[in-house]
């Protein structure tokens, strides 16, 4: 399904053509949306009416980057800038039997001739786009799939406004940009989706084909086909992004950690304490339980005067020991134009660094962070990996934390909830107490007792 509604061509439009307000002469304008040739920008504008645009490439190693992205909503209409680039920084794949190997995005590359063009149902309800391939001797080809899917539900709420039961429900839509990239037996997918509630996801699909040349002993892989005898090696794949987030086009992000411990117990249950440790300067770091990390422009703030900030959050990882710098979960460094890849990295500007615990290692100040995500997954193959293998995922999100001060979905009728319920609500009545008498048609409770969490 694909609800796309400005082709690259629509780069050109105007901020009038927006209806986006003119900036007052007082105030200094914020950044314009980016300005890349018509071909390397995707701008499209959701169901709910949220707007992304962005430039893209094709980098010989990394394959898809995405720079400049900027959001903007019904609600927010003025163009806010997100990122200033994503892309992939490597992937490590070695096999259990230690015998075996890789690394893709520097030994190989997810572009130029590894980089597939866009054939059969690859984009099917999308549009194709056509770019250069980031080769030796580039070409361009369709090699970019930008479409609309359905997320899901984003929200509902049933609640009593003026006596009256009121549901609100949403239906959510993401923006996907997705490249393919074959590199031996397997095939890669390069995904992004963006989410019109300002969600960034950024994930990594492997399908393709088990390698034929690699079935081991028992003890180091899964036996497919007949019987107990063909074991197919387990393996690791360790993907790392490279990401530089721009709040607002401001920069100088600020990196903090959150910590949430047992503190004692209250009168019914344990209370937790939440501290907050200031990363100021580069290094590696793992998550443990209820551990997670932001970056928060220093100077932006939201209509509620709190800083925008965008939340790393991280989910199926397989950790794999075996290299130190395959092991930490996030590692913070100073923007440098030559750290490129987490590992292998080759840029003779950056002669003695080699992996991002190089980058990191003599602890520089962070002025301009960037931010390197791995995700790891261990690969157990199985019977249905025959054949063609089913596409398996890993990555990240981003999340926006007090980007905007309040869901930028949220409905009008809503539009005043903003801290904490009191006085007039929504409906023009006293904050809601569930229905008069009899309680709750749907069995649940009245929305002013208790809501389980």
């Amino acid at each position: 399904m694909m609800f796309r509604t400005t082709a690259g061509a629509a780069a050109l439009v105007t901020i009038a053509s927006l209806g986006l307000a003119a900036t007052p002469a007082a105030a200094k304008a914020p950044p314009p949306p980016a300005q890349c040739a018509a071909s390397s920008t995707v701008k499209e504008t959701l169901p709910n009416g949220t707007t992304w645009q962005l430039c893209w490439r094709i980098e010989a190693q990394s394959g898809l980057v995405l720079e400049k992205v900027f959001v903007s909503s019904k609600r927010y209409p003025q163009p806010m800038q997100v990122l200033d680039s994503i892309r992939l920084a490597q992937l490590n794949v070695p096999y259990d039997s230690g015998e075996t190997e890789y690394n893709d995005i520097t030994e190989y590359g997810f572009g130029g001739g590894y980089l597939r063009t866009l054939a059969g149902d690859d984009c099917k309800g999308g549009s194709a786009r056509e770019g250069f391939d980031g080769g030796a001797e580039p070409q361009r080809r369709k090699v970019l799939c930008v479409s609309a899917e359905a997320g899901g539900l984003a929200y509902r709420l049933n609640d009593y406004e003026g006596g009256q039961e009121k549901t609100y429900s949403k239906e959510g839509h993401d923006l996907v940009l997705r490249t393919v990239a074959k590199v031996g037996w397997y095939e890669y997918m390069t995904e992004y989706r963006l989410h019109d509630d300002g969600q960034i996801s950024a994930r990594l699909g492997a399908t393709g084909d088990l390698s034929p040349g690699d079935y081991v002993n028992a003890d180091q892989g899964w036996p497919i086909g007949k019987g107990a005898r063909d074991f197919s090696a387990m393996h690791y794949h360790s993907a790392f992004w490279r990401v530089d987030m721009n709040i607002d086009g401001k920069g100088g992000e600020k990196v903090e950690q959150f910590d949430t411990k047992l503190d004692g117990r209250g009168s019914i249950a344990a209370k937790l304490k939440t501290t907050k440790t200031a990363i100021a300067k580069e290094g590696s770091f793992s998550k443990v339980n209820r551990r997670w990390w932001r970056l928060a422009s220093p100077t932006s703030k939201n209509k509620d005067q709190h800083l925008r900030s965008y939340e790393l959050v991280t989910g199926a990882d397989d950790r794999y020991e075996a290299h130190p710098e395959t092991t930490p979960d996030v590692t913070f460094t100073e923007n440098n134009p030559c750290e490129k890849y987490a590992t292998g990295n080759n840029d003779p500007q950056c002669a003695s660094k080699k992996t991002i615990l190089d980058f990191a290692k003599d602890k520089q100040n962070l002025k301009d962070p960037v931010m390197w995500v791995r995700v790891g997954f261990h690969h157990v193959p199985r019977d249905e990996d025959q054949s063609p293998m089913p596409l398996h995922w890993q990555g990240f999100d981003l999340v926006p934390r007090d980007f905007t001060e309040m869901n930028p979905l949220t409905p009008d009728a809503r539009g005043n909830v903003n801290g904490q319920p009191g006085g007039e609500q929504p409906g023009g009545g006293q904050p809601s107490s569930g229905p008069p008498s009899g309680g709750p048609p749907s069995g649940g409770p009245p929305s002013g007792g208790p809501s389980g969490n």
